[in-house]
């Protein structure tokens, strides 16, 4: 056919190696559009302790009254 190129003391083809190529990127790509993942936690804030939790929690639903009223 065409070029060859000596890899491990092996002659390969050019197209073999451009295939090998394309399935190296291809494959990660198609695997991760194609696994499931999971669904990211809606409110989730890393506090120290239950008391910053609870603070966090009022302060968020505030914040979030008063911006329907601002609107």
């Amino acid at each position: 056919m065409g070029a060859e190129y000596i890899v491990f003391g092996r002659a390969i083809p050019t197209y073999k190696l451009a295939l090998a190529t394309y399935a190296a990127i291809a494959t990660p790509i198609a695997v991760s559009k194609f696994t499931k993942k999971d669904a990211a936690a809606v409110n989730v804030v890393p506090a120290s302790s239950q008391d910053e939790d609870a603070f966090i929690h009022e302060f968020l639903k505030a914040a979030e009254e008063d911006h329907t009223h601002n609107v």
